[in-house]
């Protein structure tokens, strides 16, 4: 992922609850790529976090009420 859709992850992430820390690949480049790691032991998964993100932007909401105007 590139330095424009980190924040978009960012927000996904803290919106479902996924953990990770999102961190450039290369610490020189802040505009090149990013990767999210384990906070634990520090492994690449942002393929993991990349599928639980749009696993969870597609679920539908299971309860709740609708108002109509």
């Amino acid at each position: 992922m590139d330095a424009s859709e980190v924040s978009s992850l960012h927000d996904s992430m803290r919106k479902y609850g996924i953990p990770g820390i999102l961190e450039p690949a290369d610490p020189r480049n802040r505009a090149g790529d990013w990767r999210v790691v384990d906070p634990v032991d520090g492994r690449d998964i942002t393929d993991e976090v990349s599928v639980r993100v749009a696993a969870a932007d597609r679920q539908q909401p299971t309860r709740g009420f609708i108002v109509a105007r």
